[in-house]
């Protein structure tokens, strides 16, 4: 049986759900729109149809699909049109048609940069300009959008840039709004209410204490967005003008920071969290604090402003948000984390890169059929399209009867968006100086590692040195089961030949490189040579080779992440780091999250460097 606590918590959140869903049809076009964090399923379904019976009749409601051409999307050249026509002739883009509207994104967390930033700069201009393919053109785009994000993790999530722009961040869980499943009438408010709000939404007013409270929350929780306290302005009208109010209020300021601030939380007053970790019921304060009669703003006061009551406003804004904060949340934000990641990762199969003959097609560009590329055959006639009536009359006839005249400067091939393998090379140090202190916690920070390898879908390779040679004990592989059993069998003792296991380590990178894939090393190592490449003993010559050997790594333009397995860090290691040109982590310092955050942050550096070879 559910406690009533965990009742009382989906309740609220049940009713922020549909809180929300009415003030953005209250308020669409100045509230921008709703990032709806879900898996597709009824819960979703049931905000979404909520959402469209709360707006007028008739409005627009269109889908975006994940792979929308931009000519698509923005509006550009009729092709058929235009060959009819002999002139170039406008198509109506998805986001014209959807003005006054609401357009729905699917998959929001996939949508690539260039197409979240197009869609930014409409929210911004409430205009879509087309300008391409000879036409010049501009037409009104008053929307609305609802971002569906079914990101499964914190690494997958909408752009930035696009998300800045919308006032809400909603999570739904899987249950139907009050009455959404069984279809009664019982939803907190109805169309009429909506309507009535709309009409009287300019009419509302706010003081100029509300406004500074909105911007003092916004600061207690470290939000850097200048949008969002002016989001939380629109969403306190809007919330006033819903129950019918023609004044802001303070619940409708608490309100606001609740739906429009808290989700953008990244830092809370630790005065603020210790209130609430104490969960016990404040008394209220015999007298004012001491330091309110010394306050500077007094002095500033104009008259009519009471300075006491406006810090207690923004106090009292500052609580409702903080109170509201869930307790997982709350130590995420003590610790100094964001809400939610501001990070936008490449994605779990791998890193994008560009090509030119397989993979996902993403558009076109002018080049000509060789190699292998491929003609574009509709975006060739389109970039002919518009001078047709030019090319008649140049030819003055002599190509009687083609219905289109194509050159050499038409051709477009189709550009295409593969994801790369990520192949992790484990080179790991089991010589005797290893051994004796570090070999164990080294195996518990690869077998870290290569479960968010797993999580990645990457392949991992594992590589070992002792004694007088290094040896492959494991080719690339999947199989996270396969990896840790030679992981656990790995013995330690002997010497280090340094310049073997880096020389084995650049012949592995090499050959996964052929394959297609990306390879990133991990070495684990205190960096004490005493081994050379030919296998003799002597430190001098042993260091001598494994440093030649990481010039040659750094010239080879490999990618590397250094882990220093001494007891203290080395000078050693590090010089070896900086020679080869890896990043350089202190194991004794490391930990799980911040190891995989740099073995992903290396990934992603190298997947850079390759897209522009």
């Amino acid at each position: 049986m559910p406690e009533a606590g965990s009742d009382a918590a989906t309740a609220a959140c049940t009713s922020d759900a549909e809180l929300v869903a009415a003030l953005l049809c209250v308020d669409p076009v100045g509230l921008g729109g709703v990032a709806l964090r879900a898996a597709a399923g009824e819960a979703r379904d049931a905000w979404l149809a909520l959402t469209r019976s709360l707006m007028p009749h008739g409005t627009p409601w269109r889908r975006v699909p994940l792979h929308i051409q931009e000519d698509r999307l923005l509006g550009g050249l009729d092709l058929a049109a235009t060959l009819q026509a002999g002139r170039p002739v406008l198509q109506s883009g998805l986001l014209a048609e959807c003005d006054g509207g609401i357009a729905v994104l699917c998959m929001a967390q996939r949508v690539d940069a260039g197409a979240a930033a197009r869609m930014a700069a409409v929210l911004d201009t409430r205009s879509v300009r087309t300008l391409r393919d000879g036409i010049s053109a501009e037409s009104a785009c008053r929307i609305a959008v609802i971002a569906l994000d079914e990101g499964a993790s914190d690494d997958e999530a909408v752009a930035t840039v696009l998300l800045d722009r919308l006032a809400f961040r909603l999570s739904v869980a899987e249950r139907s709004p009050r009455g959404a499943r069984t279809g009664n009438a019982i939803a907190a408010w109805a169309q009429a209410d909506v309507d009535a709000a709309r009409a009287m939404l300019a009419a509302v007013s706010c003081d100029a204490a509300a406004v500074r409270a909105l911007c003092a929350a916004s600061l207690a929780l470290g939000i850097d967005s200048l949008r969002a306290p002016l989001f939380a302005l629109r969403a306190a009208h809007a919330c006033a003008a819903l129950h019918g109010r023609f004044e802001v209020q303070d619940e409708d300021i608490a309100a606001a920071a609740r739906l429009v601030l808290l989700p953008r939380a990244t830092a809370v007053l630790e005065e603020e969290m210790e209130e609430v970790e104490e969960e016990e019921p404040a008394a209220a304060p015999a007298e004012s604090p001491p330091d309110r009669a010394t306050n500077p703003a007094e002095a500033d006061a104009a008259p009519g402003e009471s300075p006491a009551s406006d810090a207690a406003l923004e106090d009292s804004v500052s609580d409702s948000a903080v109170a509201a904060i869930p307790r997982g949340l709350l130590d995420a934000l003590k610790a100094g984390q964001a809400a939610r990641g501001a990070l936008r990762a490449g994605g779990r199969a791998g890193a994008v890169l560009p090509g030119r003959l397989r993979g996902r097609p993403i558009g076109a560009h002018r080049g000509a059929p060789v190699a292998g590329a491929r003609l574009n055959l509709i975006e060739t006639l389109r970039a002919a399209a518009p001078w047709q009536p030019l090319r008649r009359r140049e030819d003055g006839g002599e190509s009687r009867g083609a219905l289109v005249r194509v050159r050499r400067e038409d051709f477009r091939v189709t550009r295409f968006q593969t994801r790369s393998e990520t192949t992790t090379v484990f080179v790991v140090d089991a010589s005797g100086s290893t051994a004796l202190h570090r070999l164990a916690e080294a195996k518990g920070a690869i077998e870290l590692l290569l479960a968010d390898c797993y999580a990645r879908r990457d392949s991992v390779a594992l590589i070992a040195f002792r004694g007088r040679a290094a040896e492959m004990l494991l080719p690339p592989t999947r199989s996270l089961a396969r990896a840790k059993r030679c992981l656990a069998a790995l013995p330690g003792g002997g010497g280090t030949p340094l310049a073997a296991a880096i020389d084995a380590a650049s012949t592995l990178a090499g050959v996964i490189a052929r394959r297609g894939a990306m390879p990133v090393t991990v070495l684990l190592t205190d960096g004490r040579a005493n081994v050379g490449r030919d296998g003799a003993p002597g430190r001098e010559r042993a260091v001598g080779d494994a440093m030649q050997s990481a010039s040659r790594w750094r010239v080879g333009g490999n990618t590397a992440l250094l882990l220093d397995t001494s007891t203290t860090p080395q000078a050693s290691a590090r010089a070896l780091a900086d020679a080869m040109g890896a990043a350089y982590v202190p194991l004794p310092h490391a930990d799980a999250a911040r190891l995989s955050g740099i073995v992903r942050a290396t990934s992603r550096a190298s997947s850079r460097v390759d897209a522009r070879r």
